[in-house]
């Protein structure tokens, strides 16, 4: 979606260590367990009409990311399936995999 012009914007719902590993670029980083109270600064810095990307290391996380900004009113939303290590493995493999 990206490569096509599609307005996507990711949301990284891991833990900061984890972010400082291995991270998509232009992505923004709410943990998981912060999402609950930070979900507004989601809605106000993704681009109006774009398609928002929940992202983990293996796409467990970010399903319940998903599910909370939904919950909040936020979407279009999606859980990127397989995560940072789907990522990895099948669309940039210089990304380093942990």
């Amino acid at each position: 979606m990206r490569a096509a012009g599609d307005a996507v914007f990711l949301v990284d719902v891991r833990q900061p260590w984890e972010n400082e590993t291995a991270a998509l670029p232009d992505s923004l980083l709410v943990p998981l367990g912060e999402l609950g109270d930070r979900w507004s600064e989601v809605a106000s810095a993704a681009p109006a009409g774009a398609l928002i990307v929940a992202y983990c290391h293996h796409g467990v996380r970010s399903l319940s990311g998903a599910a909370i900004l939904a919950g909040n009113g936020i979407g279009p939303v999606a859980s990127l399936a397989g995560g940072i290590d789907a990522w990895s493995l099948r669309i940039d493999p210089s990304l380093r995999r942990y």
